[in-house]
């Protein structure tokens, strides 16, 4: 499962990140997207960390088997997520249109605790 690949997450890609729901593990792609947003303007490196550790995690979160009724979701939030970040912004994403998604999970995330 993560045998090959060096994951800046190596505790959740361990195994950690598959005990999570499914609302808590977007809660932390969408904090890692919005460190990237955050940072966009101040500082590029550290914006694309963030864009990194993000992918980093939504892909766990689509390898997560618990999660395969969702892959189309999820691939499709990848693919509009780099999109916007990496790309040519052809599904015109926005800052608004991110924080807007990913703040449920936020607020759920924090609920259930």
């Amino acid at each position: 499962m993560t045998q090959n690949k060096t994951y800046q997450h190596q505790n959740l890609a361990n195994g950690r990140w598959f005990e999570l729901s499914l609302i808590e593990q977007l809660a932390n792609v969408g904090s890692e997207i919005e460190r990237t947003m955050s940072w966009r303007e101040k500082n590029k490196e550290f914006s694309d960390k963030a864009f990194i550790r993000a992918l980093e995690l939504l892909e766990l979160t689509i390898n997560d088997p618990k999660n395969k009724k969702r892959l189309k979701e999820l691939t499709r939030v990848r693919e509009t997520l780099i999109d916007y970040f990496s790309f040519d912004n052809e599904y015109n994403s926005s800052d608004s249109l991110w924080h807007k998604y990913f703040f449920p999970f936020n607020w759920a995330a924090r609920v259930n605790r």
